[in-house]
């Protein structure tokens, strides 16, 4: 985490509330799961939401469900009869994501897949408005070419972790941040899209499709 705890603390004092079953779940895998980094917190949340809300997707991909606390957060601003399409491998974190998301108002507005997303993507029919990248980091590069094409004109791609709490600054760097910068680079010198990188908690890479 790049910013204090004070200030996350601070900027989540002014940000509206999020439902009981996220607050249940995010308060459930603190308690439970020593990566519970890898959830989207408080703030994030509410920033994919109020992305959510500003695009009204029809159809949202997201690639990493992780115990779907993000898959929710994205399903607030669907447009009407939309939903949300969540990819992962991991069958015991998508069992919890399953029943929190069956508690919700969005139980029929989540479909889940379990498996690889690189062999799942091709075989979507559905054209995207919104896009959220969240898994193995060294294959965001590949999965932002697999869905490139089936995203619409006009819509977005929102790729999680791409400061990696700041590595991408360091010389010597693993594979993961690697793969992190040759993303962002690559997304930089795509003229077919305009892209802003926001350090909001492990930075999020905002892409347009032009």
């Amino acid at each position: 985490m790049i910013f204090t705890e004070e200030i996350q603390s601070y900027a989540g004092s002014f940000t509206s509330d999020e439902s009981s079953v996220l607050k249940e779940l995010r308060e459930h895998c603190y308690a439970h799961y020593e990566d519970k980094a890898m959830l989207s917190g408080f703030v994030q949340g509410r920033v994919l939401a109020m992305f959510s809300k500003m695009i009204r997707p029809k159809v949202v991909l997201e690639i990493g469900t992780y115990l779907g606390y993000s898959a929710l957060c994205l399903a607030e601003g669907l447009a009407e009869d939309g939903k949300v399409i969540t990819l992962d491998i991991q069958e015991d974190t998508n069992k919890v994501a399953r029943s929190f998301v069956e508690r919700s108002e969005y139980s029929k507005s989540i479909e889940f897949h379990l498996g690889f997303a690189a062999d799942i993507i091709p075989t979507l029919p559905e054209t995207f408005d919104l896009v959220f990248i969240d898994a193995d980091k060294p294959n965001y590069s590949s999965y932002y070419k697999l869905v490139f094409d089936k995203v619409r004109p006009g819509g977005f791609i929102i790729a999680d972790n791409v400061l990696w709490s700041g590595k991408v600054l360091e010389s010597d760097q693993d594979e993961n941040t690697k793969a992190l910068r040759e993303f962002s680079q690559m997304a930089q010198a795509d003229d077919r899209v305009s892209n802003v990188l926001l350090p909001i908690r492990d930075g999020l890479m905002v892409i347009s499709k032009k």
